[in-house]
């Protein structure tokens, strides 16, 4: 019952995507040397490769005297909600420059960031950055498939002792993350005249990007323009927004009306379970919180599995501290949420050896340094998130285009459903179930009409 795409969003940004594409390209050699100029290669830069990433496309530069390799990163409109595109890149380097002066996590150093008035033909904001080492790690982790569009899951044959050593190294990762403190929830960054960390501006996330790129939800619902100070409030605020997605989102109406309502019910039944779920160190202290922070994101050096990098860090905030508190949701690669609607109980016997195997490596690390004065054990936490069900919650809050089915399968239970509803909301159901055949039609009817759409 995931949330479908708004096709015609989907593919405004293929077209927005394929468009800066050709021009980046297009203008490849005056990028080598706008790289050259800026790192003071005195004319020795040469084109290397391009590499694609989620939401960058990247072309990396090679000094033909010295060897030296560097990386200038693009962010992809179509990819990134175009008004956005400068935002997203400047939190993104505060984030790499914060986590080099405060952690041992292996991050790009940057050379050089500018916004789009910098760059090489005003391509867009951009990151000049170190080239890293190493291969990707969810590549040499995952299950062998004849076709590469498969999804991505763990090898299940994999060798204990080397998932043992990568699971290591992140542990310690994310127990440095989760000793960070930070007062309020948002974007971090430096002010320019005292050279401080701040949070001045609400958080820019990778879930806000993928609903307005592909649901057709319209960025002027956020609303929210200061940080926020409780963890309560930023759930409730979701919450909000969740509900706000539903309503506006024109291709949900097509299924069965049962279908329809229930991602209604579950919504609304979200926004109550805020109280049980969303109250974990209410006032702070926050933590640094990445959806990202996965395999694939990390390169590896494929003989040894040392860690060699980590890799776009967008969308990292200062978020309420229980995130930082959850097992991963990738360690077996795969997506829970795609995962438990093809089968629950598949993906919990898949999951949970690996849950302990994590938490034992976290324990470890744990054991390797000295716990903070006042601190409870990450390893507690997280298992305390999984036995709990908060652990579904958060990824209920940050996952608008799942949020149902999570719902459903993980956070639903007796006495919940449409008992926990009034009847005023309950009374909405006939004009609610209406509005959204309506908003279908004139979708599919605007969808019929558009000529990308036919043979």
């Amino acid at each position: 019952m995931g949330t479908p795409f708004d096709f015609i969003a989907k593919q405004n940004a293929e077209d927005a995507k394929l468009a800066f594409i050709h021009k980046l390209v297009d203008a490849k050699h005056e990028i080598v040397s706008f790289v050259d100029s800026r790192l003071g290669w005195d004319s020795a830069g040469e084109f290397l490769d391009y590499f694609k990433g989620s939401f960058n496309l990247s072309i990396a530069v090679l000094n033909g005297n010295t060897q030296e390799r560097a990386l200038i990163r693009f962010p992809v409109p179509g990819k990134v909600h175009e008004p956005w595109l400068e935002q997203k890149v400047k939190n993104e380097v505060m984030v790499m420059k914060y986590l080099s002066q405060h952690t041992s996590i292996p991050i790009p150093r940057v050379h050089h960031w500018g916004l789009t008035e910098e760059s090489p033909q005003q391509l867009g904001p951009f990151i000049i950055e170190e080239f890293m080492p190493g291969d990707d790690l969810g590549e040499l982790l995952r299950k062998p498939t004849e076709n590469e569009e498969d999804p991505l899951i763990l090898d299940p044959d994999v060798d204990d002792a080397k998932l043992d050593f990568v699971y290591e190294q992140i542990a310690g990762f994310l127990l440095e993350l989760s000793r960070l403190k930070f007062p309020r929830i948002g974007a971090i960054s430096t002010d320019t005249e005292s050279g401080q960390w701040t949070i001045d501006a609400p958080p820019l996330t990778y879930d806000m990007n993928e609903v307005v790129g592909f649901a057709g939800f319209d960025a002027s619902h956020f609303t929210t323009t200061a940080p926020f100070v409780r963890a309560s409030d930023y759930f409730s605020e979701r919450a909000r927004y969740l509900q706000i997605n539903l309503e506006t989102h024109r291709n949900i109406g097509f299924e069965d009306e049962n279908v329809t309502w229930n991602r209604y019910v579950a919504r609304h039944c979200f926004a109550k379970l805020v109280p049980f779920y969303g109250i974990i160190d209410d006032f702070g202290p926050f933590r640094l919180f990445c959806d990202d922070i996965r395999p694939s994101n990390m390169l590896a050096d494929p003989k040894t599995m040392r860690i060699t990098a980590l890799l776009d860090v967008e969308f990292t905030n200062v978020m309420p501290g229980q995130y930082a508190y959850d097992l991963p949701w990738w360690l077996i690669l795969g997506n829970p949420a795609i995962m438990i609607s093809e089968g629950k109980q598949e993906f919990l016997d898949l999951f949970e050896p690996r849950k302990e195997q994590f938490i034992r490596a976290v324990e470890r690390a744990e054991d390797a340094s000295a716990l903070p004065a006042g601190e409870q054990r990450l390893s507690v936490r997280m298992r305390d998130s999984w036995d709990s069900g908060r652990f579904w919650f958060n990824l209920a809050a940050r996952s608008s285009f799942d949020v149902d089915e999570i719902y459903w399968k993980c956070l639903h239970k007796d006495g919940r459903g449409e008992a926990m509803l009034d009847e005023a909301i309950l009374s909405q159901k006939s004009g609610f179930l209406k509005q959204k055949k309506d908003q279908f039609e004139a979708y599919w009817a605007e969808k019929q009409s558009d000529t990308r759409f036919t043979d």
